[in-house]
């Protein structure tokens, strides 16, 4: 907060949004940070809802969206502003975004700016997957995105209002990518602006390892895609995530031996999350190609996280007859039994 307050200037105002803190908070802000709006909201409302009842009592002709944990410089705002007043067509930009802890490394959450690949896996510019890339000025000229990081998001108001603002029925995470792909459908741009620059720590309200950030994580994923996607792709999209969730599936059950405590965090997941939906609850359509000739897939069900080495599947209950063969299929007694007939049968052959 020290850093924003003096970065931002005369640029804009500073207003804190007190999302249902418990701690001493209210009091250090208005001690320490007099000019700084204190706006409270009562309870948690998760970063998008929060995001939303916030910028709703809000008069500006931009907002930008900034996490507690990130640090800036002088004037840092000073060029996103420049740029979007240049360019009417541009409806949101992000800054570089490095880490806090390494200035001359990108950060995981944003990066470089954002995008999607086919399946719905997003990536960075500066970031692929777990590999994050030195910043030695390679992506310093602007460039369009498919989405801005909600890390450091500045937007117009008018675009946000357009839009609908974030999906609060994603609580945290992807609801930024959900956002500038509604964007671009309306249209609009989205850009990174590395001229100016913002230090992200990460991992400040959830780590990486926590079980709720993975479950929200994969969760919202497929949410996203199943909101966002045209009828003719969905299909078969959704239709690859599943033959996808479903090698994880059997890879997490051949590991779980191994890591007995992810077990128990999934556990504990599925446990706290069991009310939580994996398909919108407001204008469900039916899925599209094979999937549509089965009227139970289109109903409501739970979600239920399953983990193995950090990744977690979105997957529905199976039959009990599914449940049966899978279990037989995975077991370590038929695995050795597998292996003993195929020994027999090379000695055969070579008899």
């Amino acid at each position: 907060l020290p850093s924003v307050v003096e970065g931002t200037g005369a640029d804009g105002s500073v207003i804190v949004a007190d999302n249902g803190s418990t701690d001493d908070s209210e009091s250090c802000v208005k001690k320490e940070f007099p000019e700084v709006a204190w706006l409270p909201l009562g309870e948690n409302y998760g970063f998008a809802e929060g995001y939303n009842r916030a910028l709703a009592q809000v008069e500006a002709p931009y907002f930008l969206l900034l996490n507690s944990d990130v640090e800036v410089g002088a004037h840092w705002l000073r060029p996103m502003i420049d740029f979007m007043e240049a360019h009417p067509d541009v409806a949101a930009c992000q800054p570089k975004l490095c880490a806090q802890r390494d200035h001359g490394s990108f950060e995981y959450a944003g990066a470089a700016g954002g995008f999607i690949d086919r399946y719905g896996y997003p990536f960075c510019r500066g970031r692929i997957l777990e590999s994050v890339e030195r910043d030695e000025g390679q992506y310093d000229s602007v460039c369009d995105l498919f989405w801005a990081t909600g890390a450091a998001l500045l937007i117009r108001r008018e675009d946000w209002e357009r839009a609908g603002g974030l999906d609060g029925r994603f609580f945290a995470h992807q609801e930024e990518i959900d956002l500038c792909w509604r964007l671009r459908a309306r249209g609009r741009r989205v850009v990174c602006v590395p001229q100016s620059v913002a230090y992200h720590v990460g991992g400040g309200t959830l780590d990486a390892g926590n079980p709720r950030k993975t479950f929200l994580n994969f969760r919202n994923n497929l949410f996203m895609l199943y909101k966002n996607l045209p009828a003719a792709e969905i299909g078969w999209v959704m239709g690859v995530r599943k033959w996808l969730g479903r090698c994880g599936e059997v890879s997490t059950e051949r590991r779980r031996e191994k890591f007995p405590c992810r077990r128990e965090s999934a556990k504990r997941v599925c446990s706290s999350q069991s009310g939580v939906l994996c398909r919108p609850t407001a204008q469900p359509r039916p899925l599209c190609g094979r999937w549509s000739k089965h009227p139970r897939k289109n109903e409501l069900q739970p979600a239920v996280p399953l983990l193995c080495q950090g990744r977690a599947y979105l997957l529905r209950p199976a039959s009990a007859r599914w449940k049966n063969q899978k279990e037989i299929r995975t077991s370590s007694k038929f695995s050795r039994w597998k292996t003993k007939r195929r020994t027999q049968s090379r000695k055969r052959r070579s008899i």
